[in-house]
């Protein structure tokens, strides 16, 4: 079976190793030269630049992809990870000043080979990866407060607040979203952060909530940008905070308190809806076609812990205007993650995700100790993007790390997506223009246990490549540069 890959446009980037498994490609009518970085599965090779591939009038293709710069969907916010409590506190308080400095510009940096993350998500108070549960709103004795007497944000100063800050320094661009775990206990039916669901009296004092904390943090140089009304609302976790709230009960809250509040505003976030696994669609379907909640929703956010990453389409489909994004994937000491590795989060979060109509994708815990916390309760067999030594402060990488670097560092923000065609079996690919200089970036895994040959078609010239065995690579290149 014949796969290609065409693309147009690349830019060339430097190179540092002669690609023993390249199989060059100029023959009489050189084309466009691509350059390569590779990353394996067991990490041998890391982000590696490869020696540069030319396109040419080579007609023996391959499995072959070919890449349509002129077919053009989504336009990129981003990729990141969340800057979690427990992130921001081993950043904050884990490393030297060298040390973090160092990380966060390599992370959101673009010089120097950093990853330019430019998409980020934020707790509205705790979550399972925070050192204790809290809210914004804790009044003594757990009394009433609706007038929200008791609000602040004085949990966050002394680390989600300065490195998120920071991140921002670096990257002027970084987009910032937020998402609620659960209202205060005095909003909800138990009285209690874990489990129960938000009291309809306390609707409109949480959605003052939100917009009391999105002021906050403008007020601290953070502009948020989205929000969710809630994580995961379709679970309810035993041992962290958590809130159910269905699809009628956001429709109600974004129609008839948080969107209208939100109308008044200029500058206002967006509002994403569902903030949770494809399994269900019919979830943020039920807010979409709701009359009063619909028109204030821009966006569905989507989770990878249940069904497939295709359910992001239909519901694109039945809503164009609406966008799609990948908020939480994490990585872990779990099965299939184990056995699938690097290559299955890239193809399944970074290509499936954006073949789907992701404008973002985030993967969860930004960084975690070496024994996956600190936590308070949920995940104890998570992982970071970055493992940081909490004794010495000496950062590790993860899969997560390559499988963002591989799109983050070349597809900048408000990059489009465009057509790349071809089954190839073990390769899955996706392919992206960057609108400020007219490269192509074409991100393509080998899930497959052997080497795999194919072909990249674009603009009428190809070139051929041997990918390792479980592998990730991303081609580079400018149409008509040489």
């Amino acid at each position: 079976m014949k796969t290609t890959i065409r693309w147009r446009m690349p830019f060339t980037l430097s190179v540092l190793f002669a690609a023993m498994f390249a199989g060059a490609a100029g023959t009489a009518h050189a084309g466009p030269r691509a350059q390569v970085w590779i990353t394996t599965s067991d990490h041998r090779q890391a982000m590696q630049a490869q020696a540069p591939v030319e396109f040419g009038d080579d007609s023996d293709r391959r499995t072959h992809i070919e890449v349509d710069p002129e077919q053009r969907f989504q336009r990129m916010v981003g990729f990141g990870a969340s800057i979690t409590d427990s992130s921001a506190w081993l950043i904050q308080h884990r490393m030297s000043p060298a040390q973090r400095d160092a990380l966060l510009r390599e992370l959101f940096g673009r010089d120097n080979g950093g990853l330019g993350l430019s998409f980020t998500r934020l707790t509205i108070g705790a979550s399972d990866f925070s050192r204790h549960h809290y809210s914004l709103d804790d009044p003594p004795g757990n009394q009433p407060d609706p007038e929200l007497k008791h609000f602040s944000i004085e949990p966050n100063r002394g680390d989600v607040v300065p490195v998120t800050r920071a991140a921002l320094a670096i990257n002027p661009q970084l987009q910032v979203m937020a998402s609620p775990w659960s209202a205060p206990a005095w909003m909800k039916s138990n009285n209690s952060l874990i489990q129960g669901t938000l009291r309809p009296e306390y609707y409109d004092a949480f959605a003052r909530y939100l917009l009391k904390f999105v002021d906050a943090y403008a007020a601290e140089g953070i502009p948020i940008f989205a929000l969710t009304v809630q994580n995961e609302p379709d679970f309810e976790p035993k041992d962290y905070p958590g809130m159910r709230l269905n699809a009628p009960a956001r429709a109600r809250f974004i129609g008839d308190h948080l969107g209208p509040l939100l109308a008044k505003r200029r500058n206002a976030p967006q509002i994403f809806d569902w903030d949770h696994n494809w399994d269900k669609p019919q979830e943020p379907l039920g807010v979409l076609n709701d009359p009063a909640a619909g028109k204030y929703v821009s966006a569905v956010a989507w989770h990878c812990y249940g069904g497939a990453v295709d359910a992001q389409t239909p519901v694109h489909e039945a809503f164009p205007d609406k966008d799609a994004y990948l908020t939480e994937c994490s990585g872990g000491d779990w099965e299939p993650i184990i056995s699938g590795g690097l290559t299955l989060q890239a193809r399944g979060q970074v290509i499936g995700a954006t073949r789907n109509w992701a404008r973002g994708v985030l993967f969860w815990n930004l960084a975690l100790d070496q024994d996956g916390g600190p936590h308070a309760g949920g995940c104890d067999t998570c992982r970071g993007v970055v493992t940081i030594d909490s004794r010495t402060g000496e950062v590790s990488r993860t899969d997560e790390y390559y499988a963002l670097a591989h799109a983050s560092r070349f597809v900048r923000p408000g990059a489009s997506r465009i057509a790349s065609d071809g089954e190839g079996g073990d390769l899955d690919h996706v392919a992206f223009r960057n609108e400020d200089d007219g490269s192509l970036v074409l991100v393509v895994t080998n899930s497959a246990n052997r080497t795999r040959r194919f072909s990249i078609g674009q603009g009428g010239q190809t070139l051929r490549y041997a990918l390792p065995a479980r592998s990730l690579a991303t081609f580079v290149w400018t149409p008509g540069a040489p």
